[in-house]
């Protein structure tokens, strides 16, 4: 199956920043566009601003003055949805209501033709709901661009449970003429994106709301730790407080309140209050003028310890024996059957993020989780009330001694960047165990659509077939409220792994 042809014309009804930009896309990669807005004289307002943008692009040499000239000429505004009549392709874009949506699509039906395939845009609605008003609904799919829809390279392609096989391929293929990378995904709550990244903003409030850091301070860690562009509360900020809320909301409404995807009542709280981000002037962050952005909790400056001792496999922080050698602090290692952590001079203990806490051992500090430990600016460490000053001294100094900033946090299982990836990794397997899409579209989409430094599955294999399952384990067994319950998908990949390995 192949894409549109493109002399095919390519509707987008509804123009908004949305609208404009698929808009935008289908003009640049050479179709005719036809602009049609409910609202009389948005569609001309809109093609004004295509245009501008266009010339944008000129300047900016990534557009010739000739390719814009035939776009311009390519872009037609309608008044009435009968000139939408020959499109092959009609793009919706318009407020996300289901009852707003279906009567579109009736309408549309009656206008455009047989072979013609529809689209909706939405993000949060079902695919297979709003299809459901049409007579022939295996011509309509989902087509899930990312804002803004002109620079983000990634679309969704969902298919409703009646959309034929041939009409999202055909879809599929045509985003991709379009210059986008599509990803292929059933009809689901939240899609690939908006389902496995919950757990990103979710744990951020977590460790807010359980007093273990304020939000610079998980903010930084994600950033410097995790690899993350952004962290969860400047993010929520940027996409806007509301916005945010309203697609957890969806999500956790569509299935069924399942606990995992449970919202905020801290962002709740800031919903209500009207700090709905960078668009309000407040948010999680003061963005009035002359408004300071609150810094992170960093440690001072400690001395570091004479030597450590290594007993057993560190696992995914194994690195850190190389970096500590280089700082010139001594390491001895010993082979110890249940060991996996750092002994320091004083006898206390340090020890990868486990979702355990400092307070069930004695004198026992965590260290969290880094994407690159040797390339990480920043380490959280936490320790409990029990946990004796010279051990936390000393776990500081060692980190200072790596050249890492060092964040000190609550007592709180799982850390930060730790249970954060290990839920987005839970989350992954499980969609893909129920046929949402293919581990590679999973890891595709995570990467383009929200910016991950690696795919969910791409952190999986680098961490180890256990890691993820074993903290969470450990996680649930504090917090039996199933939020932190392993997904049967991550049991079976676990332990299915083990077995290869001969484990009984």
């Amino acid at each position: 199956m192949t894409a549109l042809d493109l002399s095919s014309p390519v509707a987008v009804v509804g123009t908004g920043t949305m609208g404009q930009g698929i808009a935008q896309v289908a003009l640049v990669a050479g179709h005719p566009v036809r602009l049609y807005d409910a609202v009389p004289g948005r569609a001309g307002e809109a093609a004004a601003a295509i245009g501008a943008r266009l010339d944008r692009l000129v300047e900016k040499d990534r557009l010739t003055g000739a390719d814009r000239d035939a776009a311009r000429a390519r872009l037609q505004p309608a008044d009435d949805l009968a000139e939408l009549a020959d499109c092959s392709l009609v793009v919706e874009a318009v407020l996300e209501r289901l009852d707003v949506k279906q009567e579109l699509f009736r309408e549309l039906e009656g206008v455009v033709g047989d072979d013609c395939l529809l689209a909706t845009n939405t993000s949060s609605l079902s695919v297979t709901a709003v299809g459901g008003a049409l007579r022939a609904p295996g011509r309509f799919v989902g087509l899930h661009f990312f804002n803004p829809a002109p620079l983000m390279p990634l679309v969704e392609v969902v298919s409703g449970f009646a959309t034929d096989v041939t009409s999202a391929t055909r879809v599929y293929e045509t985003a991709r003429a379009w210059g986008k990378t599509p990803v292929a995904c059933a009809d689901t709550p939240g899609f690939i994106v908006n389902r496995i990244a919950r757990p990103f903003y979710a744990e951020a409030f977590a460790v807010l709301e359980s007093q273990g850091a304020d939000p610079a301070t998980i903010d930084a860690v994600l950033r410097e730790s995790g690899g993350f562009r952004m962290g969860a509360f400047e993010l929520t900020d940027l996409i806007g407080q509301d916005v945010n809320e309203s697609v957890t909301h969806s999500v956790w409404q569509s299935f069924f309140q399942d606990v995992r995807f449970t919202p905020s009542l801290a962002q709740r709280r800031l919903v209500e209050s009207g700090r709905l981000g960078r668009k309000s002037g407040h948010g999680w962050y003061d963005y009035g003028e002359g408004a300071e952005r609150p810094e992170p909790h960093t440690a001072e400056q400690e001395r570091p310890p004479a030597y450590v001792v290594a007993e057993g496999d560190l696992g995914p922080a194994s690195e850190l024996l190389a970096l500590i050698r280089e700082a010139g602090v001594p390491v001895r290692e010993e082979d110890e059957d249940n060991g996996t952590r750092l002994v320091l001079p004083g006898g206390g203990q340090l020890v990868l993020a486990d979702g355990q806490t400092s307070v069930e051992f004695h004198d026992v500090v965590y260290f969290d989780l880094a994407l690159d430990y040797r390339r990480a600016t920043r380490i959280a460490l936490s320790a409990s009330k029990d946990t004796a000053p010279r051990t936390l001294a000393e776990a500081i100094g060692l980190f200072q001694a790596l050249g890492k900033k060092v964040s000190v946090i609550g007592d709180v299982p799982g850390m930060i960047v730790a249970r954060t990836v290990a839920r987005i990794v839970d989350l992954a397997h499980d969609a893909v165990a129920k046929g949402v899409a293919t581990e590679e579209d999973v890891d595709t989409a995570m990467r383009l659509g929200v910016n991950y430094p690696l795919g969910p599955f791409e952190w999986s294999r680098r961490l180890g077939r256990t890691w993820a399952y074993g903290l969470l384990d450990d996680l649930h067994l504090r917090d039996p409220s199933g939020r932190y319950a392993p997904s049967l998908a991550l049991y079976r990949h676990t332990y299915a792994t083990d077995k290869r390995e001969g484990t009984p």
